[in-house]
């Protein structure tokens, strides 16, 4: 383009920029405080060349305080609260997440028949990386911080193939096991013991904005197991405790505790005459 057109074209970002309702920290910062917290969580692994000498626990703790600060700089015009007051809250909170994360890690080694360790789940298995990340991100939102916990939940989104939203409900011992095309609604509420399978989706029947404030996605109450590939829709919909939903099922309606629900398919196999013979 000429001068004339660049010039016109800059102008219009600039106009542009100034209608945006929100500044946001970089997604890079995004995924590397997630990665350094759970790294601070939990110290198993650590890169072959590794410069910086190692930090006490108190100096790698305000080194987190200082990147999640910087990171809430550019969304201070939108929180409700200070800084200062939103940093204490959410590192008050951390002893808490890393107990579920603990239980968490522990149900996953123990219900994986290949899993070896707990340090195998911890630094290996892309379900725990989701389930850290979704936990520290749910943490945050239930502080009022906006867009950051939906930020690191993507890029868990992103490395694992899991989508989590933040906001969802999620009790103890929870289990994903190969994970990879699940997706979790945000108005979904989960039980305690639950395991999920690769490709299950808890989501909504319908997608409208004015729905945006209803309970759209299912419940799944305490001890339920759901396989691979099972879709269950709907705000309404309750799936009672220690039920099992088999692979491929399609529920729209809940189902009462202790219930079995399995896809049903006809398979059919053949020999040619030719192999016959």
């Amino acid at each position: 383009m000429n001068n004339h057109q660049q010039e016109l074209f800059f102008q219009k970002l600039n106009e542009q920029n100034t209608t945006f309702q929100y500044k946001l920290p970089s997604r890079h910062d995004a995924g590397l405080f997630i990665q350094k917290l759970i790294n601070f969580l939990f110290p198993i692994s650590q890169d072959c060349q590794q410069n910086d000498k190692a930090k006490d626990l108190q100096g790698a703790f305000l080194e987190l305080r200082n990147r999640l600060d910087c990171m809430l700089a550019p969304l201070t015009p939108q929180l409700g609260r200070s800084r200062e007051e939103i940093l204490d809250s959410v590192f008050d909170r951390i002893p808490e997440v890393y107990e579920m994360l603990l239980k968490d890690a522990r149900s996953i080694t123990e219900n994986d028949p290949a899993s070896v360790s707990i340090e195998e789940v911890i630094a290996l298995y892309p379900g725990f990386t989701a389930i850290a990340t979704y936990r520290i991100a749910h943490s945050f939102a239930q502080e009022g911080i906006p867009l950051l916990p939906r930020m690191l939940t993507e890029f868990a989104h992103s490395q694992t193939g899991i989508d989590i939203h933040p906001n969802a409900e999620i009790g103890h011992s929870f289990f994903i096991d190969h994970g990879t095309g699940i997706v979790i609604g945000e108005t979904t509420i989960i039980g305690n013991h639950v395991k999920l399978y690769q490709g299950v989706t808890l989501g909504a029947t319908h997608v409208s904005k004015s729905l945006a404030s209803k309970k759209r996605h299912p419940t799944i109450e305490d001890n339920v197991v759901v396989y691979a590939n099972a879709t269950i829709l709907g705000g309404e919909t309750v799936i009672g405790h220690d039920s099992i939903i088999g692979g491929n099922a399609w529920l729209v309606r809940s189902v009462p505790p202790y219930s079995q629900v399995y896809h049903q398919s006809k398979i059919e196999v053949r020999q040619t005459s030719s192999a016959a013979t």
